[in-house]
């Protein structure tokens, strides 16, 4: 013991001041690799804090700014005229039929428009499904943009396929089933009716169905329905058990026996009498319940109560030519054989009618049923014979 602390103390190495050496070389050593572990912990909360800022920074930039993706059709702002004056881009709204009806029956008082208004003709298509004479249609329409529009009313079932290029491309409506001879006839009229007169622009209302074609050119057509002074609905008085005889006299005090009014299902209405139609309350119920087969709503609901209403703004006729001479409860369907030349000069030329007063041999737009095979000959005929 002793000769080993001298050797200790011989070689100047006090054992304390070892210790103390040894502390004062570890203190450095401690400290540094707790700076580099801090130094570590900063730089890594520091990247953290710099993506937390950036993803906060795009999540508001993704709310705030507007998508630059863009649906298919554009709204107009709600907030200006143009709500009210655009047609809605998408026919294929989200309103039942009650919120229907009473969007479409707002009407403005002040008879002057603030903007420029091009008055069109709404062409309304009551179909089950295709229309089988649509490319005849397509050339009817053809450079006549801006002065018509066009609504399809088809089973829900259907989806139509019609191109781009057609003019009935996306013009299928919200729809309901529909029964011959029912109430549910008078409801799609109706919901067709409602839909064109959310577009302010359309005046005047032609109902038609897939077996219709025009016997005229456009220009001919809207000339002759923008200057009329009367709207085309046939209504009258009929004796007998297909007029008189299908009243219920439980339709009082409504619709008495002398009021009630038989006419064609086809018409064209102006914009006046589509909102009458289509607002009406005081006698949709009556009809509904106490005009069922063999009493056919269709040709009795809107030639009585207009008639009521307003028989001054009636012609008393259909636009639409009908041959019901072979009997029966539907008329007779013309195809491929029928389409000659002497077969239209019969439709146009064979019956003489009031226009504004005066007489006329131009009594008929329109024409039905024709078949599909009929397309074909209509199309080689069209431009001789119809002008287009």
């Amino acid at each position: 013991m002793m000769q080993t602390r001298v050797v200790a103390m011989e070689e100047g190495k006090d054992p304390a001041s070892a210790t103390r050496t040894s502390l004062s070389k570890a203190l450095p050593l401690r400290i540094l690799i707790f700076c580099s572990l801090f130094l570590v912990l900063g730089v890594g909360l520091s990247i953290i804090s710099m993506y937390s800022v950036r993803f906060f920074e795009v999540q508001q930039i993704a709310t705030v700014a507007p998508s630059t993706v863009q649906p298919w059709f554009q709204e107009p702002n709600p907030n200006s005229l143009d709500s009210w004056i655009k047609p809605p881009s998408n026919l294929l709204h989200t309103m039942n039929d009650t919120e229907l009806l009473w969007r479409a029956s707002f009407v403005p008082q002040i008879r002057e428009y603030p903007f420029k208004r091009v008055p069109k003709i709404a062409f309304m298509f009551l179909t089950k499904g295709p229309l089988p004479l649509a490319p005849l249609w397509d050339r009817f329409f053809k450079g006549h943009e801006g002065k018509y529009s066009i609504y399809v009313h088809a089973l829900p079932s259907y989806n139509a396929g019609y191109p781009p290029t057609s003019v009935f491309y996306r013009r299928q409506i919200p729809s309901q089933i529909v029964e011959w001879g029912r109430m549910s006839m008078c409801e799609a009229e109706r919901r067709l009716l409602a839909n064109a007169l959310l577009d302010i622009s359309n005046e005047w209302f032609v109902l038609l169905s897939e077996s219709c074609i025009p016997l005229h050119n456009f220009s001919i057509i809207y000339r002759y329905i923008s200057r009329s002074r009367h709207s085309f609905m046939g209504s009258f008085d009929e004796h007998g058990p297909y007029g008189r005889g299908r009243y219920n006299p439980r339709m009082q005090p409504e619709v008495t026996l002398s009021q009630w009014r038989k006419g064609s299902q086809w018409f064209e209405v102006n914009r006046r009498l589509a909102v009458n139609i289509i607002e009406d309350t005081a006698y949709y119920p009556k009809f509904k319940e106490f005009c069922r087969p063999a009493c056919y709503v269709d040709e009795h609901y809107f030639p009585t109560m207009l008639t009521i209403q307003s028989p001054h703004l009636l012609a008393n006729r259909t636009p639409t030519w009908t041959d019901w001479s072979r009997g029966g409860a539907h008329p007779a369907t013309f195809g491929k054989a029928d389409i000659t030349e002497a077969f239209f000069k019969r439709i146009l030329e064979g019956k003489s009618c009031l226009y504004n007063g005066q007489p006329t041999t131009l009594c008929y737009l329109f024409a039905r049923k024709f078949a599909p095979s009929a397309l074909e000959p209509l199309l080689g005929l069209a431009s001789k014979v119809f002008g287009y």
